[in-house]
């Protein structure tokens, strides 16, 4: 799983990937700090089985805190997009394709409006926000449709005198971007096109088709930051309103990012998600002042900075991937006695031959059956996983 963080410059873009991953990355109030993209991992958060089970868990990676899993989620930061980025506008086309292969965006927007269409500083209020997610969604709705336009003619004539499949040849044209000949169909299906009359499809339809592609395979979650600021708080309401088919989400990138640094120096004890943090060492008169600041101006109004709680949307409200643990019914352990040492997210509707695959491909190549191991009980190759199940893959090798 990959989740792409998009926005347009100077928004909090960069601050907001280094709060989740603590990535060493250039953070600068102009446009195109980030020229490279960013690579790093977060983590969401899921309840972990070992107190259910009577055992302490060893993770192998991520971490557990409070019988709370954290579970590495990969994520790229790509630059600031522009208006026309889908045309190669500020880099934008080579910043788009790093983005293809990403499973769903979150779109970092400066809900305080401090900053207008360009990236630079405004008066906070003095902008509105809409404006930024209406100009994201339109250059990917655009983006899609280049891809569509590429060879368009060239294809359609091709599947009318062929007689070929219409949903095969986009499935082509579109794989790169994670689409499925299901869903192509599902596509089609909703928009009311026929594959028999594709020439005669309008530049209206074509555009739906790519619209709908996109909000498909590239599903969105808005991260309202800046939400410290008094003009955030008018603006999330009217937001959410005008854009009821995304999630939108209140967070605050800096303090998440400054709550992190301080308990990395040991200034606090503060767990990623928490509402508060506790001190446990010495601070200046300055560094108590703006802790104070962040515990009375976000965490008690958002309950939390917001930034775990977009990432988690992200991954278990927008794409409903559900946590598996790997396990067994004699022993939790592996081979050197690591307890319950994996955790993986896997897709919705991921049956056990499929979790099987994805732990080894021998063992799904051999699959005898899977064990539910907190049900106590034999399930087939068919059988769906639900979040946080514990499973062994019986294989005959």
């Amino acid at each position: 799983m990959l989740i792409g963080i998009v926005g347009k410059a100077n928004v909090g873009k960069s601050t907001f990937f280094k709060a989740l991953t603590l990535a060493d990355v250039l953070i600068a109030n102009y446009p195109f700090a980030t020229i490279e993209p960013n690579r790093g991992a977060g983590t969401v958060r899921v309840q972990c089985v070992d107190r259910e089970l009577k055992v302490q868990c060893n993770p192998r990676s991520g971490a557990c805190i409070n019988g709370v899993r954290f579970v590495p989620v990969e994520m790229i930061d790509v630059a600031g997009l522009v208006p026309g980025a889908h045309e190669g506008k500020g880099l934008g086309l080579s910043f788009l394709d790093d983005l293809s292969v990403a499973d769903a965006l979150i779109h970092v927007v400066d809900m305080a409006g401090a900053t207008n269409e360009r990236g630079e500083p405004q008066e906070p209020g003095s902008y509105d926000p809409a404006n930024d997610i209406k100009f994201l969604e339109h250059e990917f709705d655009m983006w899609y449709l280049s891809i569509l336009k590429r060879s368009w003619e060239k294809f359609s004539r091709k599947v009318q005198m062929e007689k070929g499949n219409v949903r095969e040849a986009l499935t082509n044209q579109f794989t790169g971007v994670g689409a499925t000949e299901s869903l192509i169909g599902a596509v089609m299906l909703k928009i009311g096109l026929t594959e028999k009359l594709v020439t005669t499809w309008s530049k209206e339809e074509l555009f739906n088709v790519a619209r709908e592609l996109r909000l498909r395979t590239k599903p969105m979650v808005i991260a309202a930051n800046k939400m410290d600021l008094p003009s955030a708080k008018v603006n999330i309401e009217r937001i959410r309103k005008e854009f009821p088919h995304l999630t939108i989400v209140p967070c605050a990138g800096d303090a998440e990012l400054a709550l992190k640094e301080a308990d990395k120096h040991k200034l606090i004890r503060y767990i990623p998600g928490d509402a508060d943090f506790e001190v446990v060492g010495k601070l200046s008169d300055g560094q108590r002042s703006a802790l104070e600041f962040i515990r009375q101006n976000v965490l008690v109004p958002l309950k939390g900075t917001g930034v775990q709680t977009v990432l988690e949307a992200a991954v278990f409200d927008v794409l409903k991937f559900v946590a598996i643990f790997p396990g067994g019914m004699q022993k939790l352990g592996d081979k050197d006695g690591n307890i319950l040492p994996d955790c993986f997210l896997m897709s919705p509707g991921t049956t056990a031959l499929g979790f099987a695959y994805k732990i080894h491909t021998d063992l799904g190549k051999h699959f005898i059956r899977a064990n539910d191991v907190r049900a106590r009980k034999a399930v087939g190759k068919d059988h769906p996983l639900k979040h946080r199940d514990v499973i062994e893959i019986v294989s005959g090798k």
